[in-house]
């Protein structure tokens, strides 16, 4: 557990300003290479998934597994080799029923509050606009990703490694915000976000509540996104606001965002005190339990994925550093008995952004095991297997996320 617990609480380190790589999306390099950026490539259609409720009727279904009306995982083969994940295929994960559809017909004028600072204040989407911008190309990433392979059977939704996604967040840098306010009141140890959902009547509101605390240190990352891949964000991804916090598991990228306050203690709200806390099998959460706070070093393959030909074939995956950049990936097709060196695909957009990788090598007839392994820029490395955890949390072991590929 100790292992794991250093992973999570690693620094996380500065967000570039990627508005130069932004205008890969939309400049003058012309629609072919939009296309081979965005990574598009049509899906087969043998299985029809579960209707789509209405807050996410826009995505693309064919490349959804539908888990619940709260819970939709990009399929693996629907990953594909591009660096950024198209919005209509971005999986889907909420805490709480979205708020009613209206919340996004004039986004510039869902207000927000901040406390704990020097000159507390409620402001407008559209004032916050006016403080300044900035575009960050960020891994989404939900806590248990890669659930379903733990053989404990951790409760939640068995994610496999669909509940990830890598996106460009346009926003103002929470940090200037802050500092624009007067900066944190003296003994600030968190940020702390609470989410603009309603709440059913006869609850108490910390027992269901969105409300996350993080460290200050993740100020270096931290962003209010107003857009999400160019486009206003939408109510199914959080619009009109969401705090997001690049390098950081999903949960602490608080969706409707109607409060930050810098806080000397964490929040009391369950989803904190108690919920996303890494723990042995068996044990309940609790405050003194590891957060799931920085993602891990993590990779897999994208395709083929479960048949293929022989001869020379090209195997493609992602790779993500968490809250650092990478440094390389390797790729096994006997199961990680010998290894060869991928090729990243596509521009770097930055330390927190997923790098598509691929390697060509030759298979003839038979049936493979193939894995990869990513290192980060400080030389952690994808462990083989899994730090077995209550819920099924932080799973970056290579082993389980592998496929087998009948070559013939």
């Amino acid at each position: 557990m100790t292992k794991l617990k250093n992973q999570l609480q690693s620094p996380g380190s500065v967000a570039p300003d990627n508005l130069s790589r932004r205008r890969i999306l939309i400049g003058s390099a012309g629609a072919m290479a939009a296309v081979s950026l965005l990574g598009f490539s049509r899906l087969g259609t043998a299985e029809e998934p579960k209707s789509l409720p209405d807050y996410a009727a826009w995505k693309e279904r064919s490349a959804l597994i539908v888990h619940s009306a709260n819970t939709m995982e990009t399929q693996r083969g629907a990953i594909g080799s591009g660096v950024i994940t198209p919005s209509d295929r971005l999986f889907v994960r909420n805490n709480l029923p979205p708020p009613p559809a209206s919340v996004t017909m004039d986004p510039d004028a869902w207000e927000i509050r901040f406390e704990g600072v020097n000159n507390p204040k409620t402001m407008t989407v559209g004032e916050l606009k006016s403080m300044g911008v900035t575009t960050v190309a960020a891994v989404l990433q939900c806590s248990g990703n890669g659930r379903a392979f733990f053989p404990h059977g951790a409760s939640g939704t068995q994610w496999s490694v669909g509940a990830a996604g890598c996106v460009m967040w346009t926003g103002v840098p929470l940090r200037d915000v802050i500092q624009a306010l007067g900066g944190a009141v003296d003994g600030a140890r968190y940020v702390t976000g609470a989410g603009g959902e309603t709440l059913p009547d006869g609850l108490d509101p910390a027992s269901i509540m969105v409300e996350r605390s993080i460290p200050t240190r993740a100020l270096d990352s931290a962003m209010l996104a107003w857009a999400l891949n160019d486009e206003p964000l939408p109510r199914t991804h959080g619009g009109p606001l969401r705090l997001v916090v690049p390098g950081y598991y999903g949960v602490n990228n608080v969706k409707y965002v109607k409060k930050i306050a810098m806080t000397d203690k964490q929040t009391g709200a369950k989803i904190q005190a108690s919920g996303y806390r890494v723990r042995d099998v068996g044990m309940k959460g609790a405050p003194d339990q590891p957060s799931m706070w920085e993602m891990n070093v993590k990779s897999w393959v994208t395709a083929p994925l479960q048949s293929s030909q022989p001869g020379r074939n090209l195997i493609y995956g992602v790779a993500l550093g968490g809250a650092v950049g990478l440094k390389a990936v390797e790729v096994s097709i006997d199961g990680g008995k010998t290894w060869k060196t991928a090729r990243f695909l596509g521009p770097d957009l930055g330390p927190y952004a997923w790098r598509p990788f691929v390697l060509a090598t030759d298979l003839p007839s038979g049936s493979y095991r193939i894995v990869s392994r990513a290192t980060d820029v400080n030389g952690n490395r994808q462990p083989e297997g899994r730090v077995d955890n209550e819920r099924g949390y932080g799973h970056n072991g290579w082993s389980d996320h592998g496929v087998t590929v009948a070559v013939g």
